[in-house]
């Protein structure tokens, strides 16, 4: 019984040590948990246009940039006749997509009821208008430059 105690205390103190091994996650099994802890729909850092670029505050950044594209749009719209062919279309939302190369693409978005509206025409006046934009930065998400999208309403006539 005495030599039965020792052999068998060995035995465990070896069994348990398995217990304290961890195991290494693979390469695949980091990358899927890296990738479920990233928040896709957000950016870490906005689009923006050298006037903004001065601000160190990321939501005054995203403000100023936001306020500055719908300011050049509605001047870029203003010296058209969207106002005189569509008299009662005050506000139009454009949507606005920021490519990784700092390219731009703009969408008129009309409202379902938009029957009244040739929108074939208002989409044809917007690309014709909105061309030779001011440079934009591209957003950036974990140091890498992606496209986003935003929509912005573009007041169209104002009283």
């Amino acid at each position: 019984m005495k030599k039965l105690l020792p052999i068998l205390l060995g035995v465990l103190l070896l069994q348990s040590c398995q217990y304290f091994e961890k195991r290494v996650p693979t390469e695949q099994e980091l990358l899927e948990k890296q990738m479920k802890e990233i928040n896709w729909q957000e950016v870490d850092e906005y689009p923006s246009v050298a006037d903004c670029e001065t601000l160190t505050d990321a939501l005054q950044r995203k403000q100023c940039f936001f306020d500055f594209m719908q300011t050049v749009i509605e001047q870029k719209l203003a010296v058209d006749t969207l106002a005189t062919l569509f008299p009662k279309l005050d506000t139009i939302e454009v949507k606005v997509t920021v490519l990784p190369n700092a390219s731009l693409t703009f969408e008129p978005q009309f409202p379902k009821d938009s029957v009244a509206y040739d929108t074939i025409k208002i989409d044809s006046i917007l690309h014709a208008r909105l061309i030779d934009f001011p440079k934009v930065n591209p957003a950036i998400k974990r140091g890498i430059p992606v496209k986003t999208q935003f929509v912005l309403p573009v007041i169209i006539k104002q009283e």
